[in-house]
Parts: structure tokens; sequence; C-alpha cells
């Protein structure tokens, strides 16, 4: 059974918009549908609509997938478009990832239109970031710099970095990229530097576990390879119980049938970190998240734990 009229739902920021598209394009390739049999209906999620306030202050995950999973539940939308980086590890009942599209570059992007490099920046820049895993990396590397909360869109975070909100910010090499602004990228950071979030660069579409005719319609679109490195991040990410008030940090990479993973936790001043690495056979990815979770859960500080849980 195939689905012969697909709705997509989506955010309307300019990045979610382009990875809407790209999903939307996909499939009209793959199936011969015409341009009217898919089609693309944006939602404002609870992330876009509160603007004056850290993420970490309102709430875990889901602030960016909450309005598309009910229309989900209502039938207004058959597949939702998420970067996976912004959806739970436990998915609401009834729903389901239906397929998770080719990885783009996962790394951080490091920009600012003064400094070449973070070594560059003097003790007391101001860097601008919503993360508070960018920001405790960042402290734990350099703690004379003083960071700043730097909310908002690829869009509106670049053009505060412009009036002089910050020296400095950081951004998803890949959500620059899908909009073609890779020319504002100083410098992309190595995993040595900064360990991204999990699933990073990722795209994920969400569906109704028991909608086949969709499941079946976007099965093609999915990446194996990319499918099993996020597994094994967002394992390592529940096992921990992460939230957007935890400083986690996960990547993975594949090669052949080995799967490599590298997983952090830190304080959220960033003065503590504990890091773990698992190697193993990719068909495993699930439990050497969970192992290399386990690792850290062992010698993390209590203090650091609590967060994690909260």
């Amino acid at each position: 059974m195939q689905a012969t009229r697909i709705r997509i739902g989506t955010r309307g920021s300019a990045l979610a918009l382009a990875q809407a598209h790209e999903v939307r394009d996909r499939l009209k390739q793959i199936h011969g549908l015409t341009d009217d049999a898919v089609t693309v209906t944006i939602f404002k999620t609870t992330g876009d609509r509160v603007l004056d306030r850290p993420l970490s202050e309102i709430g875990g995950k889901g602030l960016f997938t909450k309005e598309l999973e009910d229309a989900l539940y209502a039938n207004e939308i058959d597949l939702a478009v998420h970067s996976m980086k912004d959806m739970q590890t436990e998915l609401p009942d009834g729903l389901a990832v239906g397929a998770v599209l080719p990885r783009e570059d996962p790394r951080d992007a490091f920009i600012s239109l003064t400094y070449t490099d973070l070594a560059a920046l003097p003790a007391g820049t101001v860097v601008g970031t919503s993360s508070l895993r960018r920001k405790s990396q960042l402290l734990n590397m350099r703690p004379d710099l003083r960071v700043i909360d730097f909310r908002g869109n690829v869009e509106t975070r670049l053009r505060k970095l412009k009036e002089g909100v910050a020296d400095a910010t950081f951004l998803a090499v890949a959500g620059l990229k899908r909009l073609g602004l890779t020319e504002r990228i100083t410098g992309a950071l190595p995993f040595e530097t900064m360990l991204p979030a999990a699933a990073q660069g990722a795209i994920a579409l969400e569906i109704r576990a028991a909608d086949d005719a969709t499941r079946v319609a976007v099965a093609p679109l999915n990446d194996p390879e990319t499918a099993d490195a996020v597994t094994a991040e967002r394992a390592f990410l529940a096992r921990l119980e992460g939230s957007c008030r935890t400083p986690i940090a996960a990547h993975a990479t594949i090669e052949g049938d080995r799967l490599s993973f590298r997983g952090l936790l830190l304080s959220l001043d960033g003065q503590k970190r504990y890091s773990a690495e698992h190697t193993g056979a990719r068909a495993d990815a699930k439990a050497i998240g969970h192992a290399a979770a386990d690792d850290i859960l062992k010698h993390a500080d209590a203090s650091v734990l609590s967060t994690s849980s909260t």
C-alpha cells in the first residue's frame, strides 16, 4: 500500500522549511508524485513562541515537537519533519520514527566577525549561545570567557552577532549548509574541541505508528548508517535522562559493521566533565550507547547527575 497524497507538518523557520522541502522533493522524486500530492503545513511550537527565556527555563525535550505531534494525533498531517536533536528520546504513545535522512555535517560552527578561532578570543570576550551543551564545553575549555543567552533562529542569531550583542557564537554546521550560509562559518570545530548534541545534523520523519501507508512511503528515505549512529547517541541520552537542562554531548561514527561512540556529561558551569568511549558491532548500537552512559553514571558526581534528572 502506498500513499498517493502526503501531508507534511513543519515549523516555520527558514531552516525547518528547508528541511521540509527537502523531504517533499525526495518523496516526489521517489514516488513520481505531483506538486499538489505532497503538501507542507506550518505549525508554531512552544519553542518558537517563547523567545524571552532560555530553553532550559521553559522545559525539556518536546518544546519544538509537541504541536506537530498533536497534529499527527488529529490526523491533520501524515508526517512531521524534525531536527532529530529536538526530539524526545521516548516518543509519545502511538507515534514512531518512520525514517531518518542521510546526516549532514554534525559539527558545531564557530562564528565571529572579529576573531578567527576560539583560541583567539581574549579573556572576558562575550560569547552568545542558547545551548547549555555548548556553554558547558566552552567554559570547560575557556572559563575566562563570558557566556550570555542567545535565543532565536539562525537568522536572528547572525543578526545579533552583527549588532554586537556578542563577539562570537556557535551554530550547527548542518543548518548553515542547508540554508546555503556556509560562508558565515568562521571555522568548523573538531569533535575533540566540541562534541555535538545527540543526533545533530539528522532529520527525522515522525509518523503515526499504525499508519502503514505513510510508513511504506517514507521507508525509501531512510539512511541505515545515520539511523544506527543516532540510535547509539539517543540511547546514551535516554540513559542519562537528558533534557534541555542537562549538558550532554554524543557522537557515533560507523565503519563497515563497527560503531565507535563518544559521549560527554558536564556540570552546568563546565568545571566537571565526564567522558566515555565505546566501540562495538553496529547491530548493537543501542547497547553501546547504554554502556557508555553506564560508565559515566559510575563515576559522575552526584550533583551533576541530579541536574540530569530534574
